[in-house]
């Protein structure tokens, strides 16, 4: 499975929109354009077909974590 279809099914999975992925991102301060989205999430044989790299699916799922549960506390000794 590749990281765009990894990525495909997150986004129909939890219903988010283009700009809740962006809001994600930026979470853990990753920059990710609209349109970049876009072309992650084209079918492979389409001219602007971009591949999703390891360091956007990670971002996007660190960021995702903080999104989902919030920022981790620290623990006090």
């Amino acid at each position: 499975m590749s990281n765009n279809e990894i990525m495909k099914k997150l986004r129909v999975a939890l219903s988010l929109t283009s700009e809740q992925i962006i809001e994600i991102c930026n979470l853990v301060n990753f920059k990710v354009t609209k349109s970049e989205l876009g072309d992650i999430f084209r079918k492979e044989d389409h001219p602007n077909f971009k591949k999703c790299g390891d360091q956007i699916l990670r971002n996007f799922l660190n960021g995702l974590v903080i999104y989902k549960r919030g920022v981790k506390e620290e623990k006090q000794v």
